[in-house]
């Protein structure tokens, strides 16, 4: 469903990704796991078409230039030439870190503004009704303006808002980041459920390798932009070099 094949990015001499490779097929729940500076998150955003959009809108404003090399294929099709809208309309949506919303709309308006292209009514309202049972302290503060809210209502306001658009694969970026680990254990059972009941594949990129191993069905291990191991938790595991060194395990 999305193959990503020799994607490296440079901010001028700095390599934040080489030649990184990862694919993932329909159905899958796939991890990337990695240390903070790893290049998740780039690679994400190369892959939705954010390091393009980057390099377009900050051309002449900023002294270092924007390299992006390599192609990326979703669901048959080559889109590391499309605008991240045109990859948004294919259902790729992805969820960043630390949710990222509008700040001055209400928690209801962000979720409706993931809906922007849906024109059925019914569809929205089913829409909500569906993010709302996943995260019912969303629904508590709906009317509550966005800028207000903790971390981790931020996070779930992310992944409603993607879910809104009816994705068909998303990229969720570090959706524990900064949360106890009440609230970690809590998010990562919903992206379980968009998983397991809502059939969504999923690249997740995490520094939390445990809970990432608990569910995913295979991993990439990334470090300094490259992407070093690949397997399933049980195999990565077993890699005494990849445990102590890129793990932390």
């Amino acid at each position: 469903m999305l193959d990503v094949k020799n994607v490296t990015v440079r901010y001028d001499t700095a390599m934040v990704l080489d030649d990184a490779s990862v694919h993932v097929k329909e159905g899958e729940l796939v991890g990337l796991v990695g240390p903070n500076g790893a290049g998740k998150t780039t690679l994400l955003r190369a892959i939705v078409g954010l390091i393009n959009w980057e390099k377009e809108v900050l051309k002449g404003t900023r002294d270092e230039d924007i390299t992006f090399t390599g192609t990326v294929e979703f669901d048959g099709k080559r889109i590391e030439k499309m605008s991240a809208s045109e990859i948004a309309k294919l259902g790729l949506l992805l969820c960043p870190e630390r949710g990222r919303p509008f700040v001055e709309m209400s928690v209801e308006d962000n979720l409706l503004a993931g809906a922007y292209l849906c024109k059925n009514k019914k569809e929205v309202t089913a829409g909500l009704s569906k993010v709302y049972s996943l995260f019912p302290r969303l629904k508590e503060r709906q009317k509550q303006i966005s800028g207000t809210l903790s971390g981790g209502e931020r996070q779930m306001l992310a992944i409603g808002r993607s879910l809104m658009r009816r994705p068909k694969f998303m990229l969720v970026d570090e959706p524990s980041s900064g949360l106890a680990p009440k609230l970690k254990e809590d998010l990562f059972k919903r992206v379980e459920e968009i998983y397991h009941d809502l059939g969504v594949t999923i690249l997740l990129a995490e520094q939390d390798v445990s809970f990432t191993f608990a569910l995913s069905v295979r991993n990439y291990v990334m470090s300094r932009g490259h992407i070093i191991a690949e397997g399933t938790a049980k195999e990565l595991l077993k890699d005494e070099t990849v445990r102590k060194t890129y793990l932390g395990l």
